[in-house]
Parts: C-alpha cells; structure tokens; sequence
C-alpha cells in the first residue's frame, strides 16, 4: 500500500483506519493514549522520529478515548503505550513511555527499516564553546549520542550553589570547545532526566564519555578540580 509520506505522526481514529496503514512495508512507531494530552516530551519525541525517519519509519497516534476498540486490541487501560511493529508482529512494548523510550523503540525498527540516501549524514553543528541546554526530549541526542565527552550539570534556578558554579562551566566551555560538552538540564523544567538518574541534590554533575557514565559528583567543585576532571575525561580508556 502506498502511503503519502508525512514529516509529522499521522492520527486515526479506528482500528479499520489503523490496520489500512499497518499493510506498509515500513516498520511502524505507533502511540496509543487514553484521552488528555501527550507529553510534552514524549510529543517532541515522535515528532523528532516523523521528522528525520520520514519514508523510514511510519509514526502514528491514536487516542483509545476516541476508539475504544483499539484500546482492547492492545490492552490499552489508563495508562499510554509504545509499540514497535512489523508486518504485524510486535518489537516493542513499553508501558507509560518516557521521551528517552521513543529512540530505543526506533532502535529496534531500523534494522527492518529500507536504507537511508547513500549519501545521507547526519548532520553536525559548530561546537559553539558555550554550555548546551538539554531537557528530557534531547537528552539521549545531546548527551548519550554524543560524539564528544560531556559534562551534565544538573541545576535549578533556585540553587545558590548552581549559580556559584554556573561561570566557572562557561569558562570551561570555551576553553574545552570541540573537545568536551558542557551540558545543563534543568531539574524543575526537566524531571524525567533527573529522576532516571536518581539526582537527589543539586548541583550534580555527571561525567559521560561513549553514552556511558563514567562519573558523578554532587555539590560545586572548584575550578581546578573540574579542569582535571575534565582532562581525565577526555584521556579516559573505554
């Protein structure tokens, strides 16, 4: 079946409507919820996924509230759901997704999916040698995706200590451009970050190289121990 590409998660309203979409060849990403909202990062997310797998991977929405008969087809109850299909079979199943469940979902539906242009790459940005805002929807890209080593700086806006040590990374940013990444994530605006990592302080900062924590330290350090640290980061053996 031939189906008009779209950059943004398609919506149906039916299980007929659904199963006339799932004869694609293309693995499916598909969202089911009970009524309300998405959140929001689990909307970037699929959004992000329609986006740079377009032709790929087909996402789709579909509110249980709106067909019921797709909630009892998936045992869809008050709770959303992710699902990875193909040709009917299913990949993946996670119960109340976060955003960071989307890319493991998509990771599991690539190797079924037909191949990107040849001459696809991914696109890099200019190491800006400044601290990078991250939140929960580009956590994995930013930080675990990272071709870099980075340097998570969990902080709040309150925080008398985040604000003390806030300069201090600016200054390491620039003096480590291209070779490490300053991040920062926001704990207030950012909570699904910070609870899968078990942040029960700020400032905590998290030292990541190859998407694998290699160190976490709670409280502001002084200057020229986070240079050190951040030396040792980038020399580290994996």
């Amino acid at each position: 079946m031939a189906i008009a590409m779209a950059d943004t998660p398609l919506l149906v309203a039916s299980a007929a409507e659904l199963d006339n979409l799932l004869t694609t060849e293309l693995p499916v990403l598909l969202y089911v919820w009970n009524g309300g909202t998405v959140t929001a990062d689990v909307k970037n997310e699929l959004d992000r996924v329609a986006r740079e797998y377009r032709g790929r991977i087909l996402v789709i929405k579909a509110d249980v509230g709106r067909a019921p008969d797709l909630g009892e087809r998936y045992e869809v109850g008050r709770t959303p759901m992710l699902l990875g299909l193909f040709k009917g079979e299913q990949l993946v199943r996670r119960n109340r997704p976060w955003g960071t469940d989307v890319q493991g979902a998509v990771d599991a539906l690539l190797p079924h999916a037909p191949a990107g242009p040849a001459n696809a790459k991914p696109e890099k940005k200019a190491a800006s040698g400044k601290p990078v805002p991250v939140t929960d929807a580009t956590f994995r890209k930013e930080v675990l995706e990272s071709d870099v080593p980075v340097l998570v700086d969990f902080w709040a806006a309150w925080c008398g200590p985040c604000r003390q040590i806030a300069p201090v990374l600016e200054k390491l940013a620039a003096e480590f451009v291209g070779k490490v990444k300053i991040a920062k994530v926001d704990v207030d605006a950012n909570p699904t970050v910070s609870q899968s990592f078990g942040i029960q302080s700020i400032p905590t900062l998290m030292f990541v190289k190859g998407g694998k924590i290699v160190g976490q330290q709670a409280g502001a350090l002084p200057e020229h121990i986070l240079r050190d640290a951040i030396n040792q980061l980038i020399n580290l053996k994996m």
